[in-house]
């Protein structure tokens, strides 16, 4: 298994489909987006895209494993060198929008990410059909930021 940055055009959009059902979506954030793969002899099995946002800020747009070998780690593996190589690069933050349940919201509070604010129907309005998860519809966003650059206070003006 090997980690590597790749242009874009060098994920499978079936893999992307998988964590986003919009073509549209992706196709718009892919192209301006740093990408990374795990390799499994040669085979693309896990993605990760990021979309650099300005000010050291980037936003995870997509983390997908084909069904086959999800629950093995793979994901985790990836998230946590993407985080290792984002603050080598001197990034102060990474931001990820998610379900308000689901796998997903743990995966992402595992690797230390913090609910920032909610995004109200969210998938409501962002997508054509409905977006469902054991049986219960997504309809809000949580927006969650994971600090890079150590600084987790909190920022008040008086």
């Amino acid at each position: 298994m090997r980690i590597d940055e790749v242009p874009p055009s060098e994920i499978p959009i079936d893999l992307l489909l998988l964590a986003d059902p919009s073509e549209k979506a992706i196709k718009e954030y892919l192209n301006q987006a740093r990408c990374f793969v795990v390799y499994t002899n040669d085979e693309v099995i896990r993605s990760c895209v990021l979309k650099p946002l300005g000010g050291g800020i980037l936003e995870l747009m997509n983390i997908a494993v084909y069904p086959s070998n999800q629950q093995r780690g793979i994901g985790t593996r990836l998230l946590e060198t993407v985080i290792d190589k984002m603050k080598e690069a001197g990034a102060k933050s990474l931001e990820v929008g998610t379900g308000t349940f689901g796998y997903q919201l743990t995966f992402y509070q595992r690797q230390g990410f913090r609910v920032d604010c909610i995004d109200k129907g969210f998938f409501l309005k962002n997508y054509p059909e409905p977006i469902f998860e054991n049986g219960v519809q997504h309809k809000d966003m949580l927006r969650l930021t994971l600090e890079l650059s150590g600084d987790t206070s909190c920022q008040r003006t008086v």
